[in-house]
């Protein structure tokens, strides 16, 4: 197969992996403040664990390593990610209903760390597909939870089975779109420099949500299983990075 189609179909099949994280709102759960806990704690695990291991590893090679620039530029764009979501944060603060506003901070932070993740897919699998299939396979086993962390607030806050698919939907859109916008208009100037500043920022972005959105709200329900799941998220993502 060409690489560039399997480049797309690969961006395709990891960001709809998304898609997958809304299955448990089709089904009747007797104990949904059991559920919205552990899937609040599991997403927090996950993301810690994806930016401890993943995104500030990478952000670090791409930008210390190949680019000789001081760790203190990751540090600085970890902030700003910081800075940005709590500016979405600010933005939605009429909103009352605060499981519905976890789920729609969370479908915005993740279309902005989706992109990247649809634009290195893309660029990786159309260079070589076997690092492509990895990347592809890793990013699938974290997008899972990540549409549980949309479609559980989004329902269960809104009784609305269209609306939490929709917006998990798109979150997983937003890779596929990474990708094409690469191939139509950036495929010749995106480079690790970018790359690195982009993870950086998506670090901060997810360390924002888990520690100042999810785990605080999820504690609210049961401390003990919220630390048990949050830790069953991010030792599931160690395994799966």
């Amino acid at each position: 197969m060409n690489n560039i189609l399997l480049a797309f179909l690969l961006t395709f099949i990891s960001g709809f992996s998304t898609v997958i994280g809304t299955i448990p709102i089709f089904f009747k759960i007797k104990n949904k403040e059991k559920l919205i806990n552990s899937t609040l704690a599991f997403s927090s695990g996950v993301m810690i664990s994806i930016s401890l291991f993943s995104l500030i590893k990478e952000s670090y090679n791409l930008l210390v390593r190949d680019y000789n620039k001081t760790i203190l530029l990751i540090f600085l764009y970890i902030i700003l990610g910081f800075f940005i979501t709590n500016s979405i944060n600010l933005l939605l603060s009429s909103i009352n209903n605060k499981l519905y506003k976890i789920g729609l901070i969370n479908m915005i932070a993740l279309i902005i760390h989706n992109l990247p993740e649809g634009i290195i897919t893309f660029l990786a699998t159309s260079s070589n597909s076997y690092l492509g299939l990895t990347i592809a396979f890793s990013i699938m086993c974290h997008n899972i939870p990540e549409g549980l962390s949309i479609s559980i607030p989004i329902f269960y806050s809104t009784n609305n089975k269209f609306k939490a698919f929709i917006y998990t939907f798109i979150s997983g859109f937003s890779e596929f779109f990474g990708a094409l916008i690469t191939f139509l208009f950036f495929y010749r100037y995106i480079n690790d420099f970018i790359l690195g500043i982009i993870l950086a920022i998506t670090t901060g972005i997810m360390i924002y949500i888990s520690l100042i959105e999810l785990l605080p709200q999820a504690l609210l329900y049961n401390k003990k299983r919220t630390i048990l799941f949050f830790l069953i998220g991010f030792i599931f993502m160690i395994f799966f990075k």
